[in-house]
């Protein structure tokens, strides 16, 4: 029987510059610092996941450039043993995001280099390979490959989690917030062959056309059955998850909601919030990997996701799953409602 996760799509190396704010046009603002992270689905995920279960079996699959950057991407991702990097080709120059970030507030914008990246696509995931019960892909909206029209089924991403379901793979997908109306065209036509999706409240929201934040930036949670219904409507076979700052939402394969609260972390607790989404969605995956409820993988995901506040980077601070869950019991729950 086949075991373990294969994490394909994104990999990038991040250049996080903290600012002293945010700049209009034609002004200038002061970059306080430069620093390297890696980034992207592929690099987050299988990062977090090696850090939450150090035996898990991780196959990662990408595209990286032939040059330093790629190098480095090499030399971080070989540190973890249960990180399999047979199938990442390297060819070109490897994608790159500028993080740009103000440290007091933690707002943060993104400029994208797509690289090597940006032509990946569905012949580049050896399906026949793969030794993993659970493909995981993304971010649909930043792989023009896999976002390219296929006659059959739509897109590209949509045919690859085809032919996965159809050698046995279970699906998961995410997608990449950014600011248009695309959602509605690249993401369904993939949820008819996805098992998971597990997404943050804008993208969730986008993709059914209903928003999930009103004028005053409130989290309209009465919405938030509905938006999971629409996505489970557009064919999620099992679970469709939504994660906010405010905590974690799904339904199930049988219809059942859940829904658990974020944590209440100290002042000062919070370094950085780039790869918070990712490590929500490892702690989910690693629980539907390991057979267990929507409620423990919500549960496990909220408690990953804290870990990462803890440092700038996106993954340095996602722990193993034991102390994750034991940092978790140790704070008091946000009030979602009242």
């Amino acid at each position: 029987m086949k075991r373990g996760i294969a994490v394909a799509g994104n990999i990038i190396l991040d250049v996080l510059k903290p600012l002293s704010g945010f700049p209009v046009r034609h002004e200038l603002v002061r970059v306080l610092a430069k620093s390297f992270s890696l980034g992207g689905l592929v690099s987050n995920v299988a990062r977090d996941l090696a850090r939450l279960d150090p035996n898990l079996p991780i196959e990662a699959v990408g595209a990286i450039g032939l040059d330093g950057e790629g190098d480095l991407i090499v030399k971080e991702l070989s540190q973890y043993p249960n990180i399999d990097l047979t199938h990442v080709k390297r060819e070109g120059q490897t994608s790159f995001t500028d993080v740009l970030y103000e440290p007091e507030t933690k707002a943060r914008t993104f400029l994208v280099f797509g690289g090597a990246g940006d032509h990946f696509d569905a012949q580049d995931v050896p399906l026949d390979e793969l030794n993993c019960s659970i493909l995981h892909a993304g971010y649909v909206l930043l792989l023009p490959a896999l976002d390219a029209p296929d006659p059959e089924y739509g897109t590209r991403m949509a045919r690859l989690l085809h032919d996965a379901q159809a050698r046995g793979i279970l699906t998961s997908l995410d997608v990449v917030s950014e600011v248009g109306d695309r959602y509605r065209k690249l993401v369904p036509p993939a949820l008819r062959y996805t098992d998971y999706f597990i997404v943050n409240e804008i993208e969730a929201g986008k993709t059914v056309g209903v928003s999930l934040r009103g004028p005053d930036e409130k989290l309209l949670i009465d919405r938030v059955p509905e938006v999971l219904m629409k996505l489970k409507a557009l064919g999620v076979r099992r679970w469709a998850v939504i994660h906010a700052p405010e905590g974690g939402f799904g339904i199930d394969e049988k219809g059942g909601y859940v829904e658990i609260p974020s944590l209440q972390l100290p002042k000062g607790f919070i370094q950085g919030t780039v790869g918070a989404g990712d490590a929500f969605c490892a702690g989910a995956l690693l629980a539907a990997h390991n057979g267990e409820t929507l409620a423990r993988a919500i549960g496990d995901g909220v408690a990953a996701a804290a870990c990462s506040l803890r440092s700038a980077g996106a993954s340095e601070g996602v722990a193993p799953l034991s102390e994750a869950r034991a940092l978790a019991a140790s704070l008091p729950r946000q009030k979602l409602r009242g």
